[in-house]
């Protein structure tokens, strides 16, 4: 119980930082600190080593590097959970995996309604099918006791199977053109991380060293370099022999390790390289458009919709039960809570849009308000649940 404490108070001052920085980077993109932000973004960054050349902005560096390091965090929690947390019995994981799953298809559905028939926007519709754990669990924790702890698991169960979802997503299907020489390298450097698990091997170094070759391969590969990151979590060890035989865990240690540095860090720097949106050159009829009301829509109205409603009919049907201490008006503004995609929806967005104008940006502004809204309806419902 004391990591799931931690783990709820580190993500929930981490959705703090994320609106400090989201405001940060919105200061910056509207005022006349613009061309500073801009050239922060743009800042070359590379890394030079024999006949091997890695240079990408600062920008790319953030969202290619840095969150292949939030993905391992992510691998290591699912496998963790999987194995002996709060997903690794058929009972505990009905509820959520039910929940999570009408949580990413109502949203899809719904912005595809509003963006078909649109070759290039409907490349967009895993942008509403994502929750921002560290934001939804910040806004619970400004409602402190009015919130039973069942109902925060829930929710953490629920976004941990949403990014399982949104792995298997990026995966399948925002990978660009295969390099079959980079794929291989990266088949190596898996089956080289396998062989390693098989023998018990728990040197953390020596797992950093082949997924860093991992992660280089499958950046060059034309699959998105996140992935490299669950890939190396996977097989990294949960039980281990240390030194005289020691019983040890290389995947819980590491786990804890990175958790400071991914929320007080990582996430906060991918917002604010990523939440930049010059508002005063976006009009109301732009905002307006298919792409925004579609993700505005699913991120509001199909993320609880779908949330609560595949869970009401789970319990109607005696096929999960109601959070313990819980009533269906707290259930309900969770769910609402769900709808904060914030961080996994920025990504996705990158992904579907590569071209980060192509919607004058309208898509990021719509992934704040939608945000926004679901953020503080859930907090206002809450408030009022008991």
């Amino acid at each position: 119980m004391k990591i799931i404490e931690e783990f709820i108070e580190k993500e929930s001052t981490s959705g703090i930082l994320l609106i400090l920085a989201t405001v940060l980077a919105l200061v910056f993109s509207n005022t006349s600190l613009s061309v500073w932000y801009e050239s922060f973004l743009h800042l070359p960054v590379g890394i030079h080593v024999g006949s091997l050349n890695l240079e990408k902005s600062l920008y790319h560096w953030v969202n290619d590097g840095l969150m292949a390091i939030f993905f391992l965090l992510i691998g290591l929690e699912v496998k963790r959970e999987i194995i002996e947390g709060h997903l690794s019995s058929l009972s505990q994981v009905a509820l959520p995996g039910i929940a999570a799953v009408g949580g990413m298809a109502v949203p899809a559905i719904i912005y595809l309604m509003f963006n078909q028939g649109h070759p290039i926007a409907v490349n967009g519709w895993a942008i509403p099918t994502a929750t921002d754990i560290a934001f939804a669990l910040g806004v619970l924790s400004l409602l402190g006791r009015r919130v039973p702890v069942s109902l925060k698991l829930f929710l953490m169960a629920l976004a941990i199977i949403d990014d399982l979802g949104a792995i298997i997503i990026i995966a399948i299907f925002y990978t660009s053109n295969l390099s079959i020489l980079s794929i291989a390298v990266a088949a190596i450097s898996l089956a080289v991380l396998i062989t390693l698990n098989r023998f018990g091997i728990s040197k953390k170094a020596a797992y950093f060293i082949v997924g860093s070759i991992l992660w280089v391969s499958v950046l060059k590969s034309g699959v998105h370099a996140t992935l490299a990151g669950v890939i190396l979590a996977l097989t990294i060890p949960l039980h281990a022999k240390g030194e005289n035989n020691k019983p040890v865990s290389p995947a819980k240690e590491i786990e804890h390790d990175l958790h400071f540095w991914v929320a007080f860090l990582i996430l906060p720097l991918f917002a604010f390289v990523n939440a930049g949106v010059n508002v005063t050159q976006i009009s109301f009829s732009q905002m307006s458009g298919s792409v925004p009301l579609g993700i505005i829509f699913g991120l509001f109205v199909g993320k609880q919709l779908g949330v609560f409603g595949f869970s009401w009919l789970a319990i109607k049907f005696k096929k999960a039960d109601l959070p313990k201490d819980s009533n269906w008006l707290q259930f309900y503004g969770v769910s609402v809570l769900t709808g904060i995609g914030f961080t996994m929806s920025l990504f996705i967005s990158s992904l579907a849009f590569e071209d980060a104008s192509v919607f004058q940006y309208t898509d990021r502004l719509a992934i704040l308000i939608g945000s926004f809204i679901s953020g503080i309806v859930g907090y206002l419902v809450l408030r009022t649940g008991k």
